[in-house]
């Protein structure tokens, strides 16, 4: 028993609530420090993959052009490998699904603190941090051994630097880098789950329809949508009926309808249905407050 306790103890210690606008609790489950690891990993050996097409790419192109130009390939190969380290996390993290390949695969992603949607500059503040945290030291030490300089206290100071920064997310409860820290995030625990009702498949058995009108179609926006599927996902009932009663209450409707969970699932039929078809129309709500066109 005392091992089952301490097992859930654990568990309670990694939750997080986090408020969504509509004032609705979700929580949350913290990514592990080896998720977060094995995650980067993995992003790795994507980039490093990257980089060394980029780097034939640059053998290429000197011998095209003769070793006298060879440092401008140098510049541009240094620029890519900036553009490529710092790009691939900022562009693939403020994607929907808010996480890289490599937190894909872990089952990861990243959330604003506040409960509001994760903007481009929180994700650009939290994968800038990385060069100071991690890149930047990196390259002293390099630079450093390649020359040949015999300051081990330099060499020291740069694995110090770099040490604190990679243990800083071991000595905080809410498991953040730097990063994190700067820009209001965090990083979740958030595998992909099935709907009990997928609502792509078109062999799951049909929930119930509902007729909804447009204007109560058109109170939520993508983020929202995002929201309302998470919630659906997570199935929990608390979180249902809390936002089956917020919906309710905003499209008009009252307390109608019994189910919440079934309720949630026509209105989420219905809400998506409608933004895909304003797409093929260059239609689209970035969430409830953005009046569209």
């Amino acid at each position: 028993m005392s091992d089952l306790a301490s097992l859930r103890r654990i568990e309670a210690a990694k939750r997080r609530t986090l408020i969504t606008p509509e004032g609705v609790d979700l929580s949350l489950k913290l990514a592990d420090i080896g998720q977060r690891v094995g995650a980067f990993l993995l992003d790795g050996l994507i980039m490093f993959a990257a980089l060394f097409g980029l780097t034939l790419l640059a053998f290429a192109a000197i011998a095209a052009i003769g070793l006298e130009r060879a440092e401008i390939v140098g510049v541009i190969w240094l620029l890519g490998f900036f553009i490529l380290r710092n790009g691939y996390f900022i562009l693939m993290e403020m994607s929907p699904r808010a996480a890289t390949f490599g937190k894909r695969a872990s089952g990861l992603r990243v959330v604003a603190r506040s409960g509001e949607r994760l903007t481009a500059d929180r994700v650009i503040a939290r994968n800038l941090m990385r060069e100071i945290e991690f890149y930047l030291p990196l390259s002293f030490l390099s630079y450093n051994a390649s020359q040949g300089a015999g300051s081990a206290l330099m060499s020291l100071a740069g694995l110090g630097w770099t040490g604190l920064f990679l243990f800083f997310p071991m000595f905080n409860k809410d498991k953040m880098r730097v990063g994190d820290l700067l820009a209001g995030t965090w990083v979740i625990s958030a595998p992909r789950k099935k709907l009990e009702v997928d609502l792509l498949d078109t062999e799951a058995p049909a929930a119930p329809r509902y007729t909804f009108t447009e204007a109560q179609l058109d109170v939520y926006g993508v983020y929202e949508l995002q929201t309302l599927e998470r919630v659906l996902r997570e199935a929990n009932p608390e979180a249902l009926g809390t936002v089956a009663h917020v919906i309710r209450n905003k499209i008009g409707l009252g307390d109608q309808y019994g189910d919440e969970h079934e309720f949630l699932l026509c209105y989420y039929d219905a809400i998506r249905a409608r933004m895909e078809r304003g797409l093929l129309f260059g239609k689209r709500r970035a969430d409830k407050f953005d009046k569209g066109t």
